[in-house]
C-alpha cells in the first residue's frame, strides 16, 4: 500500500504562507547545506524547470512518483505559462473551476478527491505519493495522510494559510526523525498513528 506524504514548509507558528499562500520569505533559508541535503533526499520535489539549474536532470525520484495539488498551488504555475510544473510525475489537481486540462500530464479531480486518493494508495508500486498543498487540499485529505514531512522555517508569521484547513479532530502521529540545520531550519518525519 503506497503512502500519502504531506511534504510540506511551514513556519514556526504552523503557517505554510502569508494569508494570501505567499511563502517566498521561507526562501532566504535556501542555503548551500539545507539545498544539498533537499535535492538528495528528495529531488523529484523540484519543479520541472527547476531541475536542470539544480543539476537533477536524469535524476530518479526516490520518494514519490505522483504529486496532488489543489487550484490554488497549481494556479501559481498556470499564472507563469506553465501547465505541467511537474512533468517528471503523475500530477493530480484538485479544482472545481477548471473543466479540461490545459496539459495531458495533468489529472483534473473534480469530485471525491479521498477516494482517488485511496485508489492511487491502493496501486502496486515502490514509490508514494505527495501531497503538495494548500490548506484546503490538505484539510479534505487530512484523514487519508499517512506521513508528515514538516520543514519548519525559523519565521513566525502570526497569522496565515495554515497547514490543515479543517475542522477539529486530533490526529495522532509519530516523531520518526528530525534533522536540523545550521539556518535554524529543521525537518521533521512523522507517521500516522492508525
Amino acid at each position: 500500500m503506497r503512502k500519502l506524504t504531506y511534504y510540506v514548509a511551514c513556519s514556526l507558528d504552523g503557517f505554510i504562507g502569508d494569508p494570501h499562500g505567499d511563502a517566498t520569505s521561507m526562501f532566504a533559508f535556501a542555503d548551500e547545506e539545507y539545498m544539498a541535503f533537499m535535492h538528495a533526499e528528495f529531488p523529484e520535489t523540484v519543479p520541472t524547470a527547476f531541475r536542470e539549474a539544480a543539476g537533477l536532470v536524469g535524476v530518479p525520484a526516490r520518494r514519490f512518483d505522483t504529486v496532488v495539488q489543489g487550484m490554488g498551488s497549481y494556479r501559481l504555475a498556470l499564472d507563469t505559462g506553465v501547465t505541467s510544473p511537474y512533468a517528471h510525475l503523475r500530477e493530480i489537481v484538485a479544482t472545481r473551476s477548471l473543466a479540461a486540462s490545459p496539459d495531458p500530464n495533468v489529472e483534473l479531480v473534480s469530485g471525491d478527491l479521498a477516494a482517488r486518493i485511496r485508489e492511487l494508495k491502493a496501486e502496486d508500486g515502490p514509490l508514494d505519493i505527495w501531497l503538495c498543498g494548500g490548506a484546503e487540499i490538505a484539510g479534505q485529505l487530512a484523514d487519508e495522510v499517512d506521513e508528515l514531512i514538516i520543514k519548519s522555517y525559523p519565521q513566525v508569521y502570526g497569522s496565515g494559510m495554515p497547514m490543515f484547513a479543517a475542522d477539529f479532530a486530533a490526529r495522532d502521529f509519530t516523531l520518526d526523525g528530525v534533522r536540523v540545520f545550521g539556518n535554524g531550519v529543521v525537518v521533521r518525519t512523522y507517521t500516522r498513528k492508525r
